[in-house]
């Protein structure tokens, strides 16, 4: 029941929220796309930062947390390729659905985690975050540009150069600096990142709501179901059966399960236009996972407890 207060209800009314604003009274694209930026390069920086320089990195096992949010969504994106003459698709579709496989909603999984187990909880995100979203990133991009629809004069994507100014990851490791060398910020800028770190969950949740979109065709019923039961079933019980099978501790094994059963995010829909993705289902597939979400992962979070009996 904790939980369900706790993180479900009000992901759920913020979603909501999201999609009433975005309908009825913040209808500007660029509104939304403004905040998703400052939200990505500030807020959830500035979060990241604090909680991962403020923990006990001693308590956090980062081996179980290496392989268990990288195996599964490797083998996730090589299934999903494997199967493709299978389902069908065509190249920006699967591009689509390997993003709906396997991207991070951070901030949706960052209000489970703190409900969970407090400012170490998304410490131990934040770094499962940084271990994955590289991987994440590399298997998206190269599918997008294997498979989307390109225009042949259009430059190749940096992928490098991506992962290296990817705000997440820098902040992380910024964190990390600031924990490993026991660095003081000054308290005007400890209180600045607090103050900015307080608002990256409200904002990326309502973001994720007004996002939602549907668009159905016939073809859905297979190309948002396969990504989704991927996304919200599959990765979440691998990676809980890995962490279990390693050892890992109560914090680790819900910080994975947390990660791999999030929704895929809202900027899969930006790297889909930006690659020669299918958007229309891409931002279907955001949709369906988004709303889905808030039930699959306390079940997700349940079944591991028992695997883990």
């Amino acid at each position: 029941m904790g939980i369900i207060m706790t993180a479900i209800v009000p992901v759920l009314l913020t979603l909501i929220g999201g999609a009433v604003l975005r309908r009825a009274m913040l209808r500007s694209g660029q509104f939304w796309s403004g905040l998703e930026r400052l939200t990505y390069y500030v807020l959830g920086p500035a979060l990241f930062v604090t909680s991962i320089g403020n923990a006990d990195l001693g308590a956090i096992d980062i081996g179980p947390l290496l392989l268990t949010t990288t195996v599964p969504i490797i083998t996730a994106t090589g299934v999903l390729i494997a199967s493709r003459p299978l389902l069908r698709s065509t190249g920006p579709a699967l591009g689509s659905m390997v993003q709906g496989a396997i991207r991070i909603n951070t901030y949706i999984g960052l209000v489970f985690i703190s409900a969970l187990h407090g400012e170490l909880g998304i410490a131990t995100f934040a770094i499962a975050c940084a271990i994955s979203v590289p991987v994440v990133n590399l298997l998206c991009v190269s599918t997008l540009t294997l498979y989307g629809a390109h225009d042949d004069d259009a430059p190749r994507p940096k992928l490098l150069r991506e992962i290296a100014t990817n705000p997440l990851i820098l902040s992380c490791l910024a964190g990390l600096g600031l924990s490993i060398t026991g660095i003081a910020l000054p308290t005007a800028i400890a209180s600045t990142l607090d103050l900015a770190a307080s608002s990256a969950l409200l904002c990326g949740t309502l973001i994720a709501g007004a996002s939602i979109s549907f668009a159905w065709r016939r073809r859905d019923l297979i190309e948002v179901t396969v990504p989704t039961l991927i996304k919200l079933a599959a990765l979440p019980l691998a990676a809980a059966a890995l962490a279990i099978a390693l050892g890992a501790d109560e914090l680790t094994l819900h910080a994975v399960v947390i990660l791999t059963a999030v929704p895929t995010a809202p900027s899969a829909a930006i790297l889909s236009a930006k690659l020669g993705g299918d958007t229309r289902l891409m931002a279907t597939i955001i949709g369906v996972q988004t709303l889905l979400s808030t039930a699959s992962m306390p079940l997700m979070l349940d079944w591991a407890g028992r695997l883990a009996q």
